[in-house]
């Protein structure tokens, strides 16, 4: 469920996702995914926005984000969506629409779905059915939750705040169960 414009205040933290149109490729080689990443650093300034997990897909994409300023979250995800936009269908040779919907926000309202949500996003190559290991998949933040890679796109506040370690967080990954999680993704 998309979040009221009111509920964008400083401090808050969203899930952020959004599908493809049609389920194509939003990314169809690995430069797309890199012009992807590239944008959003672009668009990102670490006084605006903590980005706790990410991971892009094929035909979508899925953000934990923490609000730090004012300035709404959707209001650097359109800029930068838009660009991406612009870029897959110059690309491509066509027009319309890239993605499904409206970006896709739900506020995160307690610990339970915030401790759940990243394992959830960094799972999901796996749960895909892309990668046997989340540290296979290139395009997450995964590798810097585990620290076998460094990164702009990664703030580090919930694996200190409630894992201690990436050890721990590696092992609470590796026993996820999405089960824990789907009451918080498809509540209304």
């Amino acid at each position: 469920m998309r979040c009221k414009k009111e509920e964008f205040v400083k401090d808050a933290v969203f899930h952020i996702y959004n599908h493809s149109v049609d389920e194509i490729d939003l990314f169809n080689e690995r430069d797309d995914y890199l012009y992807f990443l590239q944008k959003l650093k672009n668009h990102y300034s670490s006084n605006e926005l903590a980005i706790y997990s990410y991971c892009l897909m094929p035909n979508h994409f899925h953000f934990c984000i923490k609000q730090k300023s004012d300035r709404p979250i959707y209001n650097v995800f359109n800029r930068f969506i838009i660009s991406y936009t612009l870029h897959f269908n110059s690309k491509l040779r066509r027009k319309g629409k890239v993605f499904a919907n409206k970006l896709q926000h739900k506020k995160i309202n307690d610990d339970k779905y915030l401790i759940d949500i990243c394992p959830y996003i960094h799972r999901n190559p796996v749960k895909a059915g892309l990668v046997d290991l989340p540290e296979d998949w290139e395009f997450s933040n995964y590798r810097e939750w585990i620290e076998s890679r460094n990164s702009e796109l990664f703030d580090n506040e919930i694996l200190i705040n409630h894992f201690d370690d990436s050890s721990n967080y590696k092992k609470y990954v590796e026993k996820f169960d999405e089960n824990e999680i789907e009451e918080y993704l498809y509540k209304t």
